[in-house]
């Protein structure tokens, strides 16, 4: 079963919005000379899946793990956050 979250994210005329970031020059020197060795045309689509890449690991890791499960659960049934984060830093 796929999850609604990565259904929208499957969709392909998505709602799209500019932002703007400060990055370093030879760091976006560095991403237009190895863009073209990973198959994009340009920078910005290098950074953009750069991008795509640490936020589904970072999705895996926190959002369907067993412990953000455990802790939509608790939620649900009412259960603090001052409590839940207590108990997580107990645990770490």
């Amino acid at each position: 079963m796929i999850s609604e979250p990565l259904k929208t994210r499957l969709t392909k005329d998505r709602p799209m919005t500019s932002i703007t970031l400060r990055i370093p020059v030879d760091v976006v020197e560095s991403m237009k000379t190895i863009a073209p060795y990973k198959g994009f045309s340009g920078y910005q689509a290098l950074l953009k899946s750069y991008i795509s890449e640490g936020l589904r690991q970072d999705e895996a890791q926190f959002s369907y793990s067993k412990e953000a499960k455990l802790i939509a659960a608790l939620k649900k049934l009412g259960v603090p956050d001052s409590v839940i984060e207590e108990a997580a830093r107990d645990v770490a």
